[in-house]
C-alpha cells in the first residue's frame, strides 16, 4: 500500500547566518557542534536540538523505509517562518529554503513533495512567492495560524488565499507563535495546550471571517488533526446559536456545515479520538501526517491506525488517497 506521510519538516544542513547579513533579528542558524547533531539557535538562545534525519534526505527515506513509507511532504520548521522581519529580508529567506525543497524534490521525485513557505505579512510579496513556488515545482505553502498575533481572517491575507485557488496551490495550516506562550512555559504547555487552541483559532477564523464560504475550491488541511476544533465544534455550533450576534457576524452559516471542506491530518496519537475525527471531519478528509522528525510527532508514521478495526479501504484513503485529493496529485506519480 503506498503510504504518503504528509505532514514533515525538513531545513537546509547549512543556513546562511541572515542576522549577520541583515544586521538585526534572532533569524536561526544552526549549530553544527557533534557529528550528526545541530543546535538551532536563536539569536544567542538556543532553541532545540535537530539530528542529521532534519535534513539528510537519504537518512530520512531509510528511515522511512522501516515504517513502509515511500513519500513525504516536507515543508520547513516553523519557526523558520520569520513573519516578524522585514517583508522583503523574510522573502529572502523563504527563497533560500524554497529553493532548497524544490532541489529535493527534483533530485527526489519518488520520495518528496515540497510546500513552500511565503512572507504572509507583506500580501505583495507573499503572491509573487507562492506564484514562484508554483514555477519551482512545489504544490502548496505551509502557513502559521496567526501572523504576527493577526488572525487569518484579516482581510490583508484574503488575496493570498485567493491567489492560492486560482494557482490550485494547497495550504498546511501548522500553530505556531501560541497565544499565551510565556504565560506557561513550564510543563511544555505551549506545545500540550498552546498548538491545540492555536489550530482551533485558524480554523474558526477561516469559518467565522468567511473564507471557506468566498473560496470553496481552497484546499486547506490543519496540522494536529485540527487542534482543539473538532472535540469542540458542539460548543462552537452553540456559541454560534446563542450568540449570533458575537460569533456570525462576517459569516452567517452554521460552522457545522464545514465539517468535510477541510482537510486535518491523523496526529492524534489516540484510536478513540481518531475515531471521532474520521466521523466528524469525514473519512475522505483525513491524512496521514507524524510531524516528523520531532518527538512529539508520530514516528511510527501511521502503525497505530493499522491496530484499528478500519477496513482497509479507509485505511488506504487515510494512507495516502486522501493526501493525493488534497494536494490534487496522481498516484502514478509515485508508483510508476
Amino acid at each position: 500500500m503506498l503510504k504518503i506521510d504528509m505532514h514533515t519538516h525538513i531545513i537546509p544542513e547549512k543556513l546562511p547566518r541572515f542576522a549577520e547579513k541583515f544586521g538585526y533579528g534572532d533569524f536561526i542558524y544552526l549549530d553544527h557542534h557533534r557529528p550528526g547533531f545541530a543546535r538551532m539557535m536563536k539569536g544567542d538562545n538556543f532553541f532545540r536540538e535537530i539530528e542529521a534525519n532534519c535534513w539528510d534526505p537519504k537518512l530520512r527515506i531509510e528511515e522511512y523505509a522501516g515504517n513502509k513509507t515511500q513519500v513525504q511532504v516536507v515543508c520547513t520548521i516553523p519557526v523558520m517562518f520569520s513573519y516578524w522581519a522585514k517583508p522583503q529580508d523574510t522573502l529572502e529567506l523563504s527563497r533560500f529554503l524554497n529553493d532548497d525543497l524544490a532541489q529535493l524534490v527534483a533530485d527526489y521525485p519518488k520520495h518528496y513533495i515540497g510546500l513552500g513557505t511565503i512572507p504572509m505579512q507583506d500580501t505583495k510579496l507573499a503572491i509573487q512567492e507562492l506564484e514562484r513556488c508554483k514555477e519551482i515545482g512545489l504544490v502548496g505553502i505551509q502557513i502559521g495560524s496567526n501572523i504576527n498575533d493577526l488572525n487569518l481572517n484579516e482581510e490583508q491575507f484574503f488575496p493570498i488565499f485567493q491567489a492560492c485557488q486560482d494557482l490550485g496551490m494547497a495550504v498546511l495550516v501548522h500553530p505556531w507563535n501560541m497565544m499565551g506562550f510565556h504565560s506557561m512555559e513550564k510543563y511544555w504547555l505551549p506545545w500540550l495546550v498552546g498548538m491545540p487552541a492555536e489550530t482551533s483559532r485558524a480554523i474558526c477564523s477561516f469559518i467565522f471571517g468567511g473564507i471557506f464560504e468566498r473560496l470553496p475550491e481552497l484546499r486547506c488541511n490543519f496540522a494536529h488533526a485540527g487542534g482543539s476544533f473538532l472535540p469542540t465544534i458542539g460548543r462552537v455550533e452553540h456559541g454560534y446559536n446563542c450568540r449570533p450576534d458575537l460569533v456570525a457576524i462576517d459569516n452567517d452559516h452554521n460552522p457545522r456545515e464545514y465539517l468535510g471542506k477541510f482537510w486535518v491530518d491523523c496526529i492524534t496519537h489516540d484510536p478513540l479520538l481518531l475515531e471521532y475525527i474520521l466521523k466528524t471531519a469525514g473519512p475522505k478528509k483525513v491524512t496521514l501526517g507524524s510531524d516528523y522528525p520531532f518527538p512529539l510527532g508520530d514516528l511510527e508514521i501511521g502503525a497505530f491506525i493499522e491496530k484499528m478495526d478500519l477496513a482497509p479501504p479507509q485505511v488506504e484513503d487515510i494512507f495516502c488517497n486522501n493526501t493525493l485529493d488534497w494536494l490534487n496529485l496522481d498516484r502514478k506519480a509515485f508508483t510508476i
